[in-house]
């Protein structure tokens, strides 16, 4: 009976079948010690010379890491095995013998791991960080599914960009100029006219010359928007998305969390109510720290590391000025020159992991605002249509996965978050 890694526990005492892959082996004597993977987790299998036939050890003597195998034994439960359960071995198998595997226990440099993502995602760590990210995404659905949201898919090709022309990858598409997504927000907007709440969730590209460990340029995201939603509720809506997605990681990834070694203290903290600060208030924090930077300016990598380090929670920067900030968003309407944006920034140095405002509802201002920033109008019109035809408030915001999976799992670069990471002048495997 095959039986999968993770469901061993409860077959103990069972004779079972493991197949997989051969992930670490030592032998003592007439004793063979066996780690074997299967992709749901990873069993230590032993192997005594009296147990088995005299085939099933040479094949123990001649399998490799790496090699796919095939065990045959009694499960049993042993809390000092890895995984809690362990199969002493009555037959063994291998079914595909691998020769010279590149990624050996001896220490490889990012570059080398880099070229060989394919195989690098086999080791305990990247499995560990993907699976943190597989639960992340799997929240994200579970979060709008139970709250009545519906799933809207944004097209990835488009016509027109949507956070600015000189980040765009273009493409032809049939004579004419297309780009790959910066976002779905402006497809995802007309839909609240028809659902009420919607959300979509996939790749999205930046083109830009960036090297930061906070940076990809293709990566996912998942943004809603919320038709009669104000300023106020987006920003509600985005503390409460954060602390659940923080209580799924905390409550369902803990062997994985244990692997990559996280302090879980530190989102054990991401809940309630986050603090909140103006982006004024937010420049007289760092000039206060010694920061040359006026109002005005965009915040750095290292302006938005100090101010998420001087609180204890991810905290909130809103009120941006409006020439900072996309075309779309809606006004102060207490200060004009202030938009109603928000920024979430995460501690630990991960930066902003959620960006989001409530968007401009009226036609003409939009129309006003567009021109403002010298975009054509035409390639606009659908996108003003929703203003014209039942126009109404609401609000969203955007998440890079990738970013949010990195900060959960205490991780230094975005590019271990993803199957296999899009860095500037790296595109292979």
């Amino acid at each position: 009976m095959t039986i999968p890694v993770r469901q061993l526990k409860s077959h103990s005492g069972e004779t079972v079948t493991v197949r997989g892959w051969l992930a670490n082996k030592r032998r003592s004597g007439k004793i063979g010690f066996l780690q074997i993977r299967d992709g749901s987790g990873v069993v230590q299998t032993v192997i005594s010379r009296a147990d088995v036939s005299e085939e099933a050890w040479e094949e123990v003597k001649r399998a490799t890491q790496e090699s796919t195998v095939r065990v045959t034994g009694i499960a049993r439960v042993d809390e000092r095995a890895p995984g809690g359960v362990e199969i002493q071995a009555t037959d063994f198998v291998v079914r595909s013998l691998t020769e010279d595997y590149p990624i050996t226990k001896k220490e490889h440099g990012t570059a080398f791991l880099m070229e060989h993502r394919h195989l690098w995602l086999r080791s305990s760590r990247q499995r560990a960080a993907l699976a943190v990210r597989s639960e992340v995404c799997q929240a994200i659905r579970d979060f709008y599914y139970e709250r009545n949201f519906t799933l809207i898919d944004s097209p990835i090709l488009t016509p027109t960009s949507c956070e600015g022309t000189s980040t765009l990858f273009a493409t032809d598409y049939f004579g004419e100029q297309a780009y790959l997504s910066q976002s779905g927000q402006l497809y995802l907007e007309p839909a609240c006219a028809a659902f009420g709440k919607v959300y979509c969730m996939g790749p999205t590209f930046r083109a830009e010359k960036s090297k930061t460990r906070r940076h990809l340029m293709e990566f996912w995201m998942v943004e809603p928007e919320v038709a009669f939603l104000d300023f106020e509720g987006a920003v509600r809506l985005a503390e409460e998305f954060v602390g659940y997605l923080a209580g799924r990681v905390l409550d369902r990834c803990a062997d994985q969390l244990a692997v990559l070694e996280r302090d879980v203290s530190k989102i054990e903290k991401v809940t309630g109510s986050f603090p909140r600060i103006t982006y004024r208030e937010a420049i007289e924090i760092l000039q206060k720290e010694g920061k040359e930077i006026a109002f005005g300016d965009d915040f750095g990598g290292e302006d938005e590391t100090i101010l998420a380090n001087a609180f204890d929670q991810p905290v909130f920067v809103t009120h941006f000025p409006v020439d900072m900030k996309a075309f779309y968003m809606q006004p102060d309407p207490e200060d004009s020159e202030l938009s109603l944006a928000m920024d979430l920034l995460a501690p630990e140095g991960y930066g902003e992991i959620i960006g989001g405002s409530q968007r401009i509802h009226d036609h003409d201002l939009l129309l006003e605002r567009l021109q403002q920033h010298e975009l054509p109008i035409e390639p606009f019109q659908w996108y003003l249509d929703v203003r014209k035809y039942g126009s109404f408030p609401h609000s969203g915001f955007g998440m890079g996965i990738e970013r949010f999976a990195a900060w959960m799992c205490g991780l230094g670069h975005l590019r271990e978050t993803i199957p296999y990471p899009r860095m500037l002048y790296k595109i292979y495997p």
